[in-house]
């Protein structure tokens, strides 16, 4: 299989963004934070504003990252696309920009959280979801590209 062709999402792949984000945060059980007006504003935001890297498949946006600086704001599959290798495609790219990288993540979405430790990740802290659209607990999870050094003999050893 072919490395996906990563753009930069421009104004017009708004909509398409948004059907990706929706597989996701339109599934059932998942809680509505914004009515779909207020995500396709918060999306033109992103894309005029940060980076929004974009891969496309057949039918389509199908994958997503929005970063500001070295934060990760976003990265959604779109359900379709799953397991194609496109989220550590993504994930590689903002790599490649950055020597660090942070992200929060639902505490309660464990193959997120197995996704982002695979990569690299670690935890560094939980919140109690005050702050976040959502107001889901969240994990924040962090990369650097720096190799870890060891803080202390016990940390050493292990």
């Amino acid at each position: 299989m072919s490395a996906p062709r990563i753009t930069r999402a421009r104004l017009r792949d708004v909509p398409g963004l948004a059907r990706v984000l929706w597989s996701h945060t339109r599934a059932p059980g998942h809680p509505r934070a914004r009515s779909p007006l207020a995500d396709l504003r918060l999306l033109a935001r992103l894309v005029r504003h940060d980076t929004v890297w974009l891969v496309r498949d057949r039918r389509g946006p199908a994958a997503f990252l929005a970063q500001r600086d070295q934060q990760i704001q976003a990265l959604y599959v779109h359900a379709r696309a799953r397991r194609a290798g496109l989220g550590r495609a993504l994930l590689r790219r903002a790599k490649d920009t950055q020597a660090a990288l942070s992200i929060w993540t639902p505490q309660d979405n464990h193959a997120a959280r197995r996704f982002y430790a695979a990569e690299g990740f670690v935890t560094m802290g939980y919140s109690d979801g005050h702050g976040n659209d959502e107001a889901l607990p969240e994990v924040l999870m962090i990369w650097s590209a720096a190799p870890h050094v060891p803080t202390s003999r016990q940390e050493a050893a292990a």
